[in-house]
């Protein structure tokens, strides 16, 4: 389903976005001007594995889960993409075939830029090759991090970390205690594990545990961040 406007929100969120927000005025209309919009329902797909890179995109409300299938067929969740970030520009890039497949997760609305505008801007702006040089540098010292932490943090503490960022990035302030956040991104325990390379029995374990410290509150629709210091001490301390 295609809308050709974006909401003040879904505006607001790639506007802000850390890495857009630091590029020029100039590159930032050039980039806007030849984007399109496209909204999808939860489940949605995106973008398949295999498929020729014909788009770059940019998350402008709900997420993009990110996924393989393994050998046995199971799908596996590597990340969901929040609004702001923009991504599927390595495969434009190296000219190769996407890697995986992206799934709309929520009610979710993306921005476009067909490859031969990006790069048209690419030619116009030079600017832009030191901008993706930045963002890919981001990224890899990102996946530098999850796989140090996968290997050196135990569970415990790769989960509080988890849930800080899933509060900073979709927390929704409680109307009932201003202390309190609700994860605003629907994840089942399943796709918590797959995030964090464990199993939904462990993560249980663990999210009962901070919920008995009175970290978090464990409710059918989701999570409720009660202490956000508490999680980032745990984060500190469990490493």
């Amino acid at each position: 389903m295609d809308d050709p406007i974006l909401t003040i929100e879904e505006r607001e969120a790639i506007n802000s976005g850390r890495w857009f927000s630091s590029l020029s005025p100039s590159l930032r209309h050039d980039i806007l001007r030849c984007a399109y919009v496209k909204r999808f329902k939860d489940g949605g797909l995106i973008a398949a594995r295999g498929d020729p890179p014909e788009e770059w995109i940019a998350c402008a409300r709900g997420a993009v889960r990110v996924s393989s299938t393994s050998i046995s067929g199971k799908q596996i969740t590597l990340t969901y993409v929040e609004p702001g970030i923009w991504f599927g520009d390595v495969a434009i890039f190296d000219g190769d075939r996407r890697t995986h497949d992206a799934y709309a997760h929520g009610d979710t609305t993306i921005l476009c830029v067909a490859k031969a505008d990006f790069k048209k801007i690419l030619a116009a702006h030079t600017e832009f090759y030191e901008a993706m040089l930045r963002l890919h540098a981001r990224r890899i010292r990102q996946l530098y991090g999850l796989v140090e932490d996968l290997n050196t943090l135990p569970l415990r503490a790769r989960l509080a970390k988890q849930l800080v960022h899933l509060v900073r990035s979709y927390g929704i302030p409680s109307l009932s205690d201003g202390n309190e956040m609700r994860i605003g991104l629907q994840l089942a325990q399943e796709e918590l594990a797959q995030l964090l390379g464990a199993s939904r029995q462990r993560v249980n374990q663990e999210l009962k545990a901070m919920e008995r410290e009175d970290a978090i509150r464990i409710e059918p629709g989701g999570l409720v961040v009660r202490d956000r210091e508490a999680l980032m001490r745990i984060a500190e301390t469990d490493s």
